[in-house]
């Protein structure tokens, strides 16, 4: 038994909980709120009511508006500019994983000389360490998926590169996970994002770095989504479905601290960079079958798929498959058991750059999966996977 734990960021979670952010001791005098290029941050209210907080809190604010669904390196950038230009001392990261994500990316790059793409490991990036502090960041997730909000982990997209980064000090100093500002997600993307966070569960215990805490952590959220993720997608203004979701979500991010993907994450992270349009979501649920399959017939892990198979729901499962079938059922129950990639433009031609582009850009993930998945294994997934 040995393992080690890390988590200094202080969550605040529950409902109404972003009415307290004012009452919260924040890291600086002047914030940089960055959010998606969207409407839905503002049309919602969310964007006048964290304003609202910081006002109270006496806090100077600055907005920066750009973030695309999948961020790029580019907004980056320019964000990180305008951060030093108006002499920001902490970020906000508002909405979903793109927005954060971009927000710890920009807090770096506020900071330090150079490239972003300087600082990554992967593909093209330098994999120089970074030299200055980032600025402290402030997470406020209004989606359920990537767990963000309490983990150090962001991905950004330069050109067909999508790469994640993060180390200690990209950690959230706070977050605040208030299910309320979830209500208004869509049926779809409830849906795609919840299975997100499902699978950052499941990678993180399958593996090898998978230990107690992280166990403890990944099996809580995957029963917590097998309980509600149906019933919110259902009824997006079910509390109680939104609130568990909302758990299950962070306690994801947790796994995410204390473990980590595996190369489900890098094959999904290849689809979205050549197909940007792709929900990543979405990319995760349309290649888990045959991935999982493929975990399966490794026989690598028989016991842990099991374990994983009782928590999303198959109480009386006794073999590696129940995983799949429960899986599958899930997603039947989600609706999104038909989602096809050729209808994100995905050509059937494409799946030996997609595959190259996996193992090139985030083959860590591969050294931590259960068993061996070669390139010709990746390519194989992927082919089992078109429709």
């Amino acid at each position: 038994m040995s393992f080690h734990y890390y988590m200094p960021t202080r969550i605040l979670f529950g409902k109404g909980k972003l009415n307290e952010l004012h009452k919260q001791l924040l890291p600086g005098n002047k914030a940089l709120i960055v959010i998606s290029a969207g409407q839905s941050i503002k049309k919602n209210g969310y964007l006048a009511r964290v304003e609202e907080q910081l006002n109270k809190a006496g806090i100077a604010h600055v907005l920066f508006d750009k973030i695309l669904p999948n961020p790029v390196k580019d907004h980056v950038m320019e964000g990180a500019a305008l951060a030093r230009d108006q002499k920001c001392d902490f970020i906000v990261g508002l909405g979903g994983g793109s927005s954060i994500d971009s927000a710890k990316s920009i807090a770096v790059m506020a900071t330090n000389d150079g490239d972003y793409w300087d600082y990554i490991s992967g593909g093209t990036g330098k994999g120089k360490p970074v030299p200055n502090s980032p600025l402290p960041i402030v997470a406020i997730t209004t989606t359920a998926g990537t767990g963000t909000e309490a983990d150090p982990w962001t991905v950004i997209t330069n050109g067909n590169e999508k790469i994640g980064f993060g180390y200690d000090r990209t950690f959230p100093v706070l977050s605040v996970v208030d299910p309320d500002l979830m209500l208004t997600i869509p049926a779809d993307l409830t849906a795609y994002q919840g299975f997100d966070a499902l699978f950052h569960s499941t990678e993180g215990y399958l593996n090898k770095t998978a230990n107690e805490m992280s166990d403890l952590f990944a099996l809580k959220a995957i029963s917590l989504i097998s309980k509600s993720l149906a019933k919110a997608v259902a009824d997006g203004s079910d509390e109680n479905a939104r609130g568990e979701v909302a758990l299950a979500n962070t306690l994801s991010g947790i796994v995410e601290s204390t473990s980590g993907c595996i190369s489900e994450h890098s094959i999904e992270h290849a689809l979205s960079a050549y197909h940007p349009k792709l929900p990543h979501g979405a990319g995760l649920i349309m290649i888990s079958i045959a991935y999982y399959m493929f975990l399966v017939q490794s026989g690598s892990c028989d016991q842990r798929l099991i374990d994983m198979a009782k928590a999303l729901g198959k109480s009386n499962a006794h073999h590696p498959i129940d995983f799949v079938v429960a899986l599958r059922e899930l997603q039947k129950d989600c609706g999104v058991a038909d989602l096809k990639l050729s209808d994100y433009g995905i050509q059937r031609e494409e799946i030996p750059v997609i595959a190259k582009n996996a193992m090139e850009t985030m083959g860590g993930l591969y050294q931590v999966d259960p068993c061996t998945i070669t390139l010709d294994d990746t390519i194989k997934i992927l082919e089992e996977s078109y429709k």
